[in-house]
């Protein structure tokens, strides 16, 4: 290959990363170019895995008569099925053996096949088949990225020559680490969305980074624990507790999520969140932040029963959840030490809702609502039902305290 052309398809792929450019969006760059350099790629895989709390990775497919590259994730957990496949394939055999790269020229290829994948691409027409694996150095790796692994197909009437088989693998190093670059920006949004939440994250990642750094903002607020936590903690085996947590956080962070909440972050058995007021924060915009946190709460309590209901069938120990809401302005932001940050809300109606989720043992609701929160809700006049007035530590006057109308909880 001319050494200009050579250097124009490495510079085009390392442009398309620096522009930030997907792996799917720079696989395809790379195949085009190759195409038209002459090296004919029919068929190309690409895959990596990843650092995921549900994927363990992602294999992009690109096809020469297809107008966009496919994307297929797979999960962590595999079945004996995929299991069995896996050890059939190549990218297995490379992984075991170390070796960098496999060729299989079918044309003229007599016998079995070597692997299944291989008799699929020829009785589809295909007449040769390159694999590679690069792998990356210790210091690269993260979580389970520690190599790019790929297959280049194609149906050309020769297959490829000697000469662009070694023009092809010394390009490739080139395309792998353009899209692990690509592969650990997306890792880096996906841990700051798991770990902050997603609002929290994207301003972290644009730069938010800086300690007291922080807006003030109008939102409805939500806290939620379990209801005898402790006296649970004291009386069941300790491996039975953090799946306990694990199905009840999950009914409230699902719950919140599907009506644009964020999650701020776990305390214990408690979940913060909040249902910010969008815009200029008015009246109507907070209405409906409030809205939002009981359309959530109905969620909430609907698959709390659903969890409820298994872990019980399944002989393993259930609770009660209390949820607290409350509005207010507060400050959204990053706060904490010079080198371990937090990114939540502060302020006095944090404090406030801290003290109204307080009194869920001794009113013995499964909802309480602040009278702030039920009259920028909108009154809720025929919903919310009064519980009295209390005085709530560290607050000047007391507050009346409203839950929700039992009927509505049993949607």
């Amino acid at each position: 290959m001319d050494p200009q052309v050579f250097t124009q398809i490495a510079r085009c792929i390392a442009d398309a990363s620096l522009e930030g450019a997907s792996e799917g969006e720079m696989l395809n760059q790379f195949c085009t170019g190759l195409n038209r350099a002459g090296i004919p790629v029919t068929r190309a895989l690409l895959g990596a895995d990843t650092l995921h709390p549900v994927l363990a990775g992602r294999i992009f497919a690109w096809h020469r008569d297809q107008p966009e590259t496919v994307l297929h994730e797979f999960g962590r957990s595999i079945s004996a099925e995929g299991e069995r496949k896996w050890q059939e394939s190549p990218f297995y055999h490379l992984e075991q053996s170390g070796a960098a790269d496999l060729r299989v020229r079918m044309l003229g290829m007599n016998g079995a096949y070597p692997f299944p994948i291989v008799a699929d691409l020829a009785a589809e027409g295909f007449t040769d088949y390159l694999v590679t694996m690069t792998r990356f150095g210790e210091r690269a790796v993260i979580g389970q990225l520690d190599s790019i692994y790929a297959s280049w197909s194609t149906d050309h009437a020769e297959g490829y020559s000697d000469k662009q088989i070694e023009t092809l693998k010394a390009l490739i190093p080139f395309a792998a680490a353009a899209i692990r670059s690509a592969s650990v920006r997306r890792i880096a949004d996906t841990l700051a969305e798991t770990y902050l939440g997603r609002n929290a994250a994207r301003r972290v990642l644009s730069g938010t980074i800086g300690r007291g750094e922080a807006e003030r903002i109008s939102a409805a607020l939500w806290f939620s624990d379990l209801r005898g936590f402790t006296r649970l903690v004291d009386t069941v085996s300790p491996e039975l507790i953090m799946p306990l947590l694990n199905d009840y956080a999950g009914a409230a962070v699902a719950a919140v999520h599907a009506h644009d909440g964020e999650v701020l972050k776990f305390m214990g058995d408690g979940v913060l969140a909040i249902f910010r007021a969008e815009g200029n924060a008015g009246e109507g915009n907070l209405e409906n932040a409030c809205r939002a946190a009981l359309n959530a709460l109905k969620s909430c309590t609907k698959e709390l029963r659903a969890v409820r209901n298994r872990r019980a069938n399944a002989g393993l120990p259930v609770t009660d959840m209390s949820v607290a809401l409350h509005v207010g302005e507060v400050l959204y932001g990053n706060f904490g030490g010079e080198d371990r940050l937090d990114f939540t809300v502060v302020g006095p109606a944090v404090n406030e809702l801290s003290r109204i989720s307080g009194m869920a043992r001794s009113v013995d609701q499964p909802a309480i609502l602040s009278a702030a929160f039920r009259n920028a809700a909108g009154g809720l006049r025929e919903e919310a039902v009064s519980l009295g007035r209390y005085a709530l530590r560290g607050v000047e006057a007391p507050q009346e305290l409203f839950t929700l109308d039992p009927t509505l909880l049993r949607v």
